[in-house]
């Protein structure tokens, strides 16, 4: 029983430092923004284990995310964060870390707006923007990460803005 043991061990271990160096090679190979892409990924390589392997994994590494134009946030090693990357991430977190807006458009009718936020902001944004009571706007319904913001017909672009502007 006990070499059972100790060769369990010596497998899962070689096992577990295969699949560490396969994470560390694919993240700093290819963009990857959340865990089903690159479990995805080391599945059609060969290793099967679970989503919580996974998240244990990433976090024994270290791997962080950044913010990326094309994909949003992806995974980075930390030895791999640049003093560049660095900066440019901390500038959008302090821009953007007290509200958690990104931007905002308007439809051509100039009565609704989407703002986009950082994920898990929209909520909150929406509370403070129906908080405000201003009488361009209706109202707002949130997601997660976007709001629709609903203003009064006949407002033009430049007050639904105007009246937006305290909260963002």
């Amino acid at each position: 029983m006990y070499n059972f043991a100790i060769i369990l061990h010596i497998y899962t271990t070689m096992d577990k430092a295969e699949r560490l160096l396969e994470i560390r090679k694919i993240i700093q190979e290819q963009k990857i923004s959340n865990q089903d892409e690159l479990q995805a990924i080391l599945t059609i390589k060969g290793f099967h284990f679970t989503q919580a392997t996974l998240s244990r994994d990433l976090k024994y590494l270290r791997v962080g995310k950044i913010p990326d134009e094309e994909k949003g946030m992806i995974y980075v090693l930390p030895e791999t964060i640049s003093k560049k990357t660095q900066n440019t991430a901390n500038e959008q977190i302090t821009r953007e870390q007290s509200t958690g807006f990104i931007s905002v458009e308007f439809t051509s009718a100039n009565q609704m707006a989407v703002i986009k936020t950082l994920p898990g902001f929209a909520s909150s944004l929406a509370y403070r923007i129906d908080g405000m009571n201003a009488y361009e706007i209706i109202g707002t319904i949130a997601g997660d990460d976007t709001i629709l913001v609903i203003g009064r017909e006949g407002i033009p672009r430049p007050a639904l803005v105007r009246s937006l502007r305290p909260v963002l």
